[in-house]
């Protein structure tokens, strides 16, 4: 699968990484797909993809924006500039809250997630707004095709909040067991989403154990390949890299004279 190498090339950020080596490992991208990278730069990412919207419903084309934040960083102002534009411009976007509970170490209530829902603040800019199971498969399937088909049919924006739980670390750097109970995830009321769904489908007669351990193989194996052959071109502990030459380039349409020198006297000095 062309596609996950190409993702988990970007993780390693390795020779084939089709980010070049300039872009955080866990935000990946696809211009292909149409999937435009997370920001780090909190919140930032929902009043782009409104602004996207925007774009789309003034070209005329079918295409939806959809764009995703936790509850954390719903208390970042580019969260409620986006909810705006998205409703003055009746943007055809999906504007996602994954309240997962925590943020990198504060509780949802932080972040005004207490005294209200997160979807109340759609609510209150005039957007059509949803508080969903977030670990059920099957509302947030018909939920996302809800809010699309609203976007499609040019009745604008629609804020979900998936009410959901960050099980593990926040990052490589965070230790949740440091500001809540070791135990939580075990204890949240909505379950784990993939053993839902696999207890209403054999429930339906539509699956069985047995499937289920043979898909699961499958797909382990299937990332297993691709991630062997991603490996090949670098990874994190022996990467082959792009190259430091390449720092010069991406930036100018043209390479300025002072880059081109610059680079010049690198591959000179590297006996290039």
């Amino acid at each position: 699968d062309n596609n996950m190498v190409d993702m988990i090339c970007q993780l390693y950020s390795n020779a084939r990484d089709p980010m070049k080596g300039r872009q955080l490992p866990v935000m990946y991208s696809s211009k292909k797909q149409g999937f435009f990278s997370i920001s780090g730069n909190l919140a930032t990412q929902v009043i782009q993809g409104v602004g996207w919207a925007m774009a789309s419903a003034i070209k005329g084309d079918d295409k939806v924006a959809s764009a995703w934040i936790g509850d954390g960083a719903t208390a970042e102002a580019d969260f409620h500039t986006a909810l705006t534009f998205a409703h003055v411009y009746r943007a055809p976007v999906i504007i996602n809250v994954v309240n997962n509970q925590w943020a990198i170490s504060t509780f949802q209530a932080i972040a005004g997630g207490e005294g209200t829902t997160f979807a109340a603040r759609g609510a209150g800019c005039g957007i059509a707004s949803l508080r969903v199971d977030g670990n059920d498969f099957l509302a947030v399937y018909a939920a996302s095709k809800w809010a699309l088909e609203r976007a499609r049919s040019s009745f604008g924006p629609t804020l979900i909040e998936w009410v959901t739980y960050r099980a593990g670390p926040h990052s490589t750097s965070d230790d949740p067991s440091k500001y809540r109970p070791a135990n939580d995830a075990a204890r949240f009321p909505l379950g784990d989403p993939i053993e839902r769904l696999k207890k209403h489908l054999i429930g339906l007669g539509a699956w069985s154990n047995e499937e289920h351990e043979a898909t699961k193989k499958a797909l382990e194996a299937q990332v297993a390949a691709a991630q062997k052959e991603a490996e090949q071109y670098g990874t994190l502990a022996d990467t082959h890299g792009q190259g430091v030459a390449t720092m010069f380039e991406d930036v100018y349409q043209q390479m300025p004279p002072h880059l081109l020198r610059q680079r010049q006297e690198l591959q000179l000095g590297q006996g290039a």
